[in-house]
């Protein structure tokens, strides 16, 4: 597929959000559409300041929302993200690069997320223990309770989702009656405003949320350290989520920081059908997803007819223009992100991989690839590939294949194909992963379980509303005698 100019909507400046306030700023970033490069906003360059102000509002308020007006703000946010969708769905594709067909679904995933924080914002979140359990026990109860947070939360987003990334922190943060101060990234600031606004509108008091944009160079380390704030909550790369480890010392933090994730196609599979999950669990999204399917272990029985059904099914996805609603996959996030995938690619192929398909780039735009013969101690699949790349390898056995999933540094998700309970149970126990999906790939859950990983994967705290809401609170206790 080649680019083609298209031209986009005349570019257009966003403010911050701070408490509710629409702040403009002479200092900007220039938010870009990856596939031809133009400017199709603008948002301000935060300062120190700004992030200072952000926090110490969020701190002095206090929030006294009951549960059931927790409940309407996030039904009314959803009902209003629904309405919007088409709108919300091409912001993101200009922003992001997707295909129209991913940023669509990506906003009926927000609906999904603010439904179940809606949802969660009704359950009593308290427990009973009798203290009558032991020969020298009272006749009283403890009781338990949750409360928010004294301080604010600091939230930092990354690109690859940047409604669902956002509202998977922001939903559960207003359901546990918390107050919120986000950062988004710069290369996809845009959703994170919009939903800001959806939230005011149905009702939310802004001092409940407020969206810092900015220089990270300048404002990062304020939204790690400052003293208004009591938790972290981090989505990106190992390097920046070890280095808020360090620096947030004395803060609560959640890291969730990508995946090298499997997936594991057995020899009793069917390899059409697996071939199937690995292309949607490889391209969606551009492949830009921490779930990704980044690495594909076949069982050397069926390889050839595993590997020629994916090539088959990679050769019918389409790509080109995100704006298109036919495409089925847009450009990667930047031109610079592209070439590191076509380097990757390269220099697996000159250490021995077959190139079987793909490996096409103009600009961001990158085409679904397909390789065989990879080795495991390839750059391609030693490390977090994060684009639309499906690098296939073999195996004899179910022990080597778990030896070889549980080689790279990550644990977070991963994928298998097969039937036979055995092998399965074998890999639910042995896999050093946060999930395992039995005939899915790696990226499925709902968006209330439990969701992130262990090793460079993140500290094993989790994502999902649930989670969230748990990492977002305190509990207290208090007895009473009988």
């Amino acid at each position: 597929m080649h680019a083609r100019t298209k031209t986009v909507d005349s570019p257009r400046r966003e403010p911050m959000r701070i408490a509710g306030e629409k702040v403009h700023r002479d200092r900007v970033i220039e938010v870009r559409y990856p596939y031809t490069n133009e400017v199709i906003a603008t948002v301000p360059k935060g300062t120190v300041e700004d992030v200072r102000r952000a926090f110490r509002i969020a701190r002095q308020y206090q929030p006294k929302l009951t549960r059931y007006e927790r409940y309407k703000i996030l039904m009314r946010a959803g009902e209003i993200i629904a309405s919007r969708r088409d709108e919300i769905a091409r912001s993101i594709t200009l922003e992001a690069g997707f295909c129209l067909k991913d940023s669509t679904y990506e906003v009926g995933r927000a609906s999904d997320v603010l439904l179940f924080a809606a949802n969660q914002a009704l359950v009593d979140d308290g427990q009973v223990f009798s203290c009558d359990l032991t020969h020298h026990g009272k006749a009283r109860r403890v009781y338990t309770m949750r409360e928010p947070l004294l301080g604010a939360i600091s939230a930092i987003t990354p690109f690859n989702h940047p409604l669902n990334q956002v509202i998977h922190k922001v939903a559960p943060s207003v359901a546990s009656n918390n107050r919120m101060v986000l950062r988004p990234t710069n290369k996809t600031p845009i959703a994170a405003l919009l939903l800001a606004d959806v939230l005011y509108e149905a009702g939310l008091p802004p001092e409940m949320l407020s969206v810092i944009t900015g220089d990270p160079k300048e404002i990062a380390d304020e939204m790690l350290v400052n003293p208004d704030m009591d938790l972290v909550t981090f989505t990106g790369g190992v390097s920046v989520g070890k280095y808020i480890a360090a620096k947030a010392v004395y803060k609560r933090q959640i890291l969730e920081l990508g995946g090298n994730d499997p997936l594991i196609v057995m020899d009793d599979a069917d390899p059409a059908k697996a071939a199937e999950l690995a292309a949607n669990g490889s391209y969606k999204n551009s492949g830009q997803r921490c779930t990704a399917v980044k690495r594909i272990f076949v069982h050397e029985k069926i390889a050839g007819a595993f590997t020629e059904a994916l090539v088959a099914k990679t050769k019918a996805w389409t790509y080109g223009d995100p704006l298109d609603p036919k495409v089925d996959m847009g450009t990667v996030i930047s031109e610079q992100a592209a070439t590191s995938f076509e380097g990757l690619v390269n220099d697996a192929v000159s250490g021995g991989a077959r190139l079987l398909c793909g490996n096409v780039r103009q600009g961001a735009l990158y085409s679904p690839t397909v390789l065989d013969r990879v080795r495991p101690e390839m750059p391609l699949v030693k490390y977090e590939t994060f684009g639309p790349v499906s690098p296939v390898m073999t195996f004899k056995d179910v022990d080597e294949a778990i030896r070889l999933v549980n080689s790279t540094d990550f644990g977070l998700s991963s994928g298998v194909c097969t039937n036979r309970l055995d092998d399965i149970m074998r890999f639910v126990k042995e896999l050093h992963v946060g999930s395992v999906n039995v005939w899915e790939v790696p990226g499925y859950r709902l968006e209330l379980t439990p969701f992130g990983g262990i090793k460079d994967s993140g500290l094993g705290y989790k994502e999902g509303v649930q989670e969230a809401i748990k990492s977002f609170t305190n509990v207290k206790t208090y007895s009473l005698p009988l």
